[in-house]
């Protein structure tokens, strides 16, 4: 099992939801990002995911990579996407080669595939459909991922993240929200499970009104816990018509 685990981005607030969550589960932690960090039991580092040479020093003697940093906003300029999503990527997962880990779990995003029509049940490894530069990125994260894993052999987990929250934001976080907990359950089950090889997964809770097959999570263990469902009476039903409910990607589709 995996014991020793670098977390990129762990300033960022899925990088500090795991930050608090992942040692519950027995993980030693080694804190990356480029902002300052300043925890009282782990180690941090301060630097760039461009940076190689500083990415295999911070991956010394490291088991996995929870890779979390980069540019999260769909409407990010490529030049932004360029630097943090595809070179940062690519860096982390060479110096992940270099080092000797054994696993990478990347954050991909709904917006990969979010030019596919919602219809109940989309199987995580429905094929990229991006609906951003953004989503462009993420579906490279998600080959760079799989050759990776084919080349070199490293175990690797693609997380398309729903809408990461404490609570629902908007009526479609009824359908695609992530909790904080679940977020941790799912990271733990990509850490730890044997049977990982390469694979896509839905990063989203256990909602009544799920779009995404949780069939590809449970496979590596993991069992999400919370429903939006108990948020529902706070928003009004969503016209079908609306790109926020028609396309897995939103309204970005249409901007």
């Amino acid at each position: 099992m995996v014991k020793s685990v670098l977390v990129t981005g762990a300033a960022g607030r899925i990088g500090t939801c795991l930050t608090e969550g992942l040692p519950d589960h027995g993980h030693t932690l080694r804190l990356l990002d480029r902002e300052p960090l300043d925890h009282p039991r782990f180690e941090t580092i301060r630097g760039d995911v461009n940076d190689l040479d500083l990415l295999e020093r911070a991956m010394k003697d490291v088991g996995a990579v929870v890779h979390m940093a980069g540019v999260a906003a769909t409407s990010a300029p490529w030049e932004k996407v360029l630097s943090a999503n595809i070179e940062g990527t690519y860096h982390v997962f060479e110096a992940a080669r270099r080092a000797g880990v054994e696993r990478v779990i990347f954050a991909s995003s709904n917006h990969a595939a979010g030019f596919t029509r919602r219809q109940p049940g989309v199987p995580a490894d429905t094929p990229v459909a991006p609906d951003s530069l953004y989503g462009v990125s993420k579906a490279y994260g998600e080959a760079l991922g799989r050759f990776y894993a084919d080349r070199y052999g490293l175990r690797v987990a693609a997380l398309r993240i729903g809408s990461f929250a404490p609570r629902p934001m908007l009526p479609r976080g009824l359908s695609t929200w992530l909790s904080p907990g679940d977020m941790v359950r799912l990271t733990q089950a990509c850490l730890t499970s044997p049977d990982l090889t390469y694979a896509i997964v839905w990063g989203v809770s256990a909602n009544t009104r799920n779009w995404w097959d949780h069939a590809a999570g449970r496979a590596l263990g993991y069992e999400p816990q919370d429903d939006a469902e108990a948020y529902a009476a706070e928003f009004e039903e969503m016209d079908t018509g609306d790109p926020e409910y028609a396309w897995l990607g939103g309204c970005v589709v249409e901007a």
